[in-house]
């Protein structure tokens, strides 16, 4: 073991439209990790390889396969895509060997497709829906609306939306489909005001989820519904601009202004990359480190001690406090309900985001 060298193989989108959400930011927040844990776990040099999937489930699938088969890899972090990870994943289970979903929030991972061998770490649908469907729900915004995106992702946040804000006394007032690539999302949210709905959840994100704040504003909306962006990263309010984006609510894993140790990460890594870092890109630090410190404290890389020992742990670090892995290999973790501040209100073009709740892992993550 002391002379084996530990590979660790980082498969996102590198290059396509996810890349500043995950990409070459999550590969360097990586590298922080290997650093901090002095580049070195159980007396062995550790490695790290990139793949880039170009959101192809079959190239994910062949990436995994030639990295655990042929390159000796140890341990596999799922970026973004939740169909890419999918498939990653099923390699990793029928092979047996370790895989650690960060980037990918689909509910399937552990709803259908629970396996010993792979940890879904940082969210996944279920928590996006569910930590604003109860806290707004639950301080009196009980009448919901969903714009949902016609693809799986997007049905998945509004079926865990519906449960949640039903199982706070709410109501759905309604729901409308949005096709894939649709630029007019006005008539979307005229249906949303004429409904009679306090909340308009977005079941949708990025580009979507811009077009529709755009929306939003043309029609003077933004007085009249509190808007929840069911899939937004720091990077989209970066992109949007915080004056648009100023009153959105959303649901995180982490914030870069949470605590005086994320600020002091977040400015090491804002030294390397010039931007500040997206959940995605802490929670690809905090993997590889709890997966290097538990190599390091046994002594091994064989997958099952080190998947067993991960299990069995209480994590603790920059980005997960308390943390424990849930049978199902849900990493269950705190999430945090945040709303966008005026830009006048920063002290940092980055600095965007008030909290308003901080949901525990057990109500945050409930099994469905």
């Amino acid at each position: 073991m002391r002379h084996k060298t530990i590979r660790v193989g980082f498969c996102t989108d590198l290059t396509g439209p996810y890349r500043n959400v995950d990409g070459l930011g999550g590969a360097e927040a990586i590298r922080m990790a290997i650093e901090d844990v002095e580049g070195e776990a159980a007396g062995s040099r550790v490695e790290l390889l990139l793949g880039d999937h170009h959101n192809d489930s079959e190239q994910a699938k062949k990436i995994a396969f030639d990295w655990y088969t042929q390159s000796g890899v140890d341990l596999i972090i799922s970026g973004v895509n939740s169909d890419t990870s999918l498939a990653m994943s099923g390699v990793a289970a029928d092979l047996h060997r370790p895989l650690m979903v960060v980037g990918a929030g689909t509910s399937v991972q552990t709803r259908e497709r629970a396996s010993s061998s792979v940890i879904q770490y940082a969210y996944n649908t279920v928590a996006l829906a569910t930590v604003p469907g109860l806290v707004l729900t639950s301080k009196g915004d009980s009448r919901w609306f969903y714009i949902t995106a016609d693809y799986p992702f997007g049905r998945e946040l509004e079926a865990h939306g519906r449960v949640a804000v039903s199982t706070a006394g709410g109501t759905v007032v309604g729901a409308v489909i949005n096709p894939h690539g649709e630029e007019n999302f006005v008539p979307y949210i005229e249906a949303a005001l004429e409904s009679g709905a306090q909340v308009l959840g977005l079941a949708n994100g990025h580009a979507a989820l811009i077009k529709a704040m755009k929306a939003m504003e043309l029609l003077g909306a933004t007085s009249k519904l509190k808007v929840v962006g069911l899939l937004t990263f720091i990077d989209d309010i970066y992109e949007m601009g915080q004056e648009q984006a100023k009153g959105l609510y959303l649901c995180d894993s982490w914030y870069w202004t949470r605590d005086a140790e994320s600020r002091a990460w977040a400015h090491r890594f804002f030294l390397r990359q010039q931007r500040m870092p997206s959940s995605l890109q802490a929670a690809d630090y905090s993997a590889v480190k709890q997966y290097l410190q538990t190599v390091k404290e046994i002594g091994s890389t064989d997958p099952d001690a080190v998947t067993g020992a991960l299990r069995s742990r209480v994590l603790d670090d920059m980005y997960v406090k308390s943390g424990r892995i849930r049978e199902d290999g849900m990493m269950l973790h705190e999430m945090y309900l945040l709303k966008i501040k005026e830009a006048s209100l920063s002290s940092h073009p980055w600095d965007c985001y008030d909290l308003i709740a901080t949901v525990s892992g057990d109500q945050a993550f409930p099994t469905v």
